[in-house]
């Protein structure tokens, strides 16, 4: 009889504890996913035995050696050298012979034919990948396509997603970045995968290390991702012909390149460095002058722009706004579980993972398998509540299941690369912070929410209801027979509502919360007007 009477209270009980064991786990591996190592710390050197003439010298050769390296720090090296002088890129040749070669004028010079203009602006974003990926899919009837890139960067998924495209275009599709003013990080992995990059005054590429945000603050990634990062912009710079020992050092500080950029310094070109580095084909300053270095002045170029869905995704998969969706997703859910009936609660949590999955399906980052898996760990949930006593694997399998939709949609790169670079482990650590954030909201929820008048108005109204249609007895009854400690038994569930039996007399109650099973004892805790408030009595009290 007693397992019967505490399952409910047990499952609950084990719940929580459950996923915050599952939510500890989950915190200790995303952080020590390809956490970034720290520098040992420099020995100090014993002074205390110099003289003072000894003491003298060193701090004069210190300030000589201080002097030279404010000296070489303020040298600039968005510049470079003359062409061909500190090439160290492996692939052969001279830097004349990297360059794509320009097009040939033609007679008709694009006359009928359409170039497509497509904008990389602000951050670069899954929106915008997903943005770029539909537009070189439906125009596949055009000449050429320019990209025109002002950018600070962006995410490297979204970057990796956007160059792919460009580089499965067709062969007699011309592809053309025009910088104008910037392409920094993203920009510059983006530049590099198109045929030809043209570069205004006083334009910039390069700076592209991969970076992680933390609360504002710029963070540096582990080795592993900037490794990846550095080996891609290499080759997709040697794809195009274009030198990749310096499209790595854009990546990596620690690339050096004799005479044009030295150990622990990023590599920027401004517009006569990317010249003279051949990095860029020519200086354009507008669409029609490039229009004209690609032989096609005569071409129409036509301009395409989001549609609603993709401006919406990029809003809804921002960091911070998926992160809410996620915590009030999971907490509507979680109360609708644990007290059937309230509904309102359980629409707000649908409606807000239907809007988290929806954009995220929208930027390719989700599909219909992260949503079924979310859904079949809300089932296995529900089903260790419900249906199983105790907690154990359903309750388990449920949570993990739960927390891997929601981490593979945070990802859009495969499972492995994400795992060896780290991103799978700052998605993990991403929906762990939600899941505590749930966790806390939830007990705060279950200290307020019976006390709510919206919370007391609605189980009044449920029990008058139910009242007038099974029967009950009346307000003076109630006064006169049910006593703050009089003991009964439930006689159907109490979601919290429902009915119980107090001296073979019916009468409407709720619990002060939990959820109660039929036929369990119960105690009346206290009298609220007509509403009666109970709590399951343990067969030993």
């Amino acid at each position: 009889m007693r397992n019967k009477h505490t399952v409910a209270v047990t499952r609950r009980k084990y719940l929580l504890v459950y996923i915050f064991m599952l939510t500890l786990g989950g915190f200790v591996l995303g952080a020590n996913t390809d956490a970034p190592k720290a520098e040992p710390a420099a020995k100090k050197t014993d002074t205390d035995s110099e003289s003072p003439a000894e003491k003298i010298a060193r701090d004069l050769a210190k300030a000589i050696e201080k002097v030279s390296e404010d000296t070489k720090e303020d040298k600039p090296f968005t510049d470079s050298p003359e062409p061909g002088e500190g090439d160290t890129d492996s692939d052969a040749a001279a830097l004349s012979e990297l360059i794509v070669p320009m097009p040939q004028p033609n007679p008709k010079g694009g006359e009928g034919q359409t170039i497509l203009r497509l904008e990389i602006h602000e951050t670069i974003d899954m929106g915008l990948a997903a943005f770029v990926e539909r537009s070189l899919k439906t125009n596949k009837d055009i000449a050429a396509v320019i990209f025109d890139i002002n950018t600070p960067g962006g995410r490297v998924d979204a970057a990796t997603k956007i160059r792919d495209a460009i580089m499965a275009l067709q062969r007699d599709i011309r592809s053309v970045a025009f910088i104008h003013p910037r392409a920094i990080s993203a920009g510059a992995f983006i530049s590099f995968a198109c045929d030809y990059i043209f570069i205004a005054d006083g334009g910039s590429i390069g700076a592209a290390t991969p970076i992680t945000l933390d609360g504002g603050q710029a963070n540096p990634v582990g080795e592993k991702y900037v490794s990846y990062f550095r080996a891609e912009m290499a080759s997709t710079a040697r794809a195009k012909g274009r030198n990749g020992q310096i499209a790595a050092a854009m990546v990596d500080a620690d690339v050096e390149i004799e005479g044009i950029i030295p150990k622990g310094k990023l590599l920027t070109l401004d517009t006569a460095g990317a010249l003279r580095h051949k990095i860029a084909n020519g200086r354009a300053n507008s669409i029609h002058e490039i229009k004209r270095k690609i032989a096609l002045p005569k071409a129409r170029h036509k301009t395409l722009s989001m549609n609603w869905a993709e401006k919406l995704a990029r809003i809804l998969t921002d960091p911070m706004l998926s992160g809410i969706l996620m915590t009030l997703g999971m907490l509507g859910i979680l109360i609708e579980l644990y007290h059937p009936g309230f509904g309102l609660p359980g629409i707000v949590g649908i409606v807000c993972l239907v809007i988290f999955f929806a954009g995220h399906m929208v930027v390719h980052m989700a599909g219909f398998e992260e949503v079924i898996l979310f859904v079949a760990g809300v089932i296995l949930l529900a089903v260790e509540i419900f249906v199983l006593p105790g907690f154990g694997i359903a309750g388990t399998l449920g949570i993990l299941a739960i927390i891997s939709a929601l981490v593979l949609s945070l990802t859009s790169m495969p499972i492995g690369v994400s795992w060896d670079i780290g991103m799978l482990g700052a998605a993990l650590t991403r929906v762990m912070i939600s899941v505590v954030v749930t966790i806390v909201l939830l007990v705060v929820a279950f200290m307020t929410l019976p006390k709510t008048r919206l919370v007391k108005n609605t189980l009044v109204l449920d029990t008058a209801n139910y009242s007038t249609a099974k029967g009950g007895i009346e307000g003076d009854v109630i006064e006169k027979k049910i006593k703050v400690g009089t003991q009964g038994k439930s006689e159907s569930y109490l979601r919290p509502a429902g009915i119980a039996i107090f001296d073979g007399n019916r009468v409407d109650v709720s619990s002060e919360g939990d959820f109660i099973p039929a036929g369990a004892p119960i105690e009346v805790v206290r009298i609220e007007g007509n509403h009666v408030i109970v709590r399951m009595k343990e067969p030993s009290e």
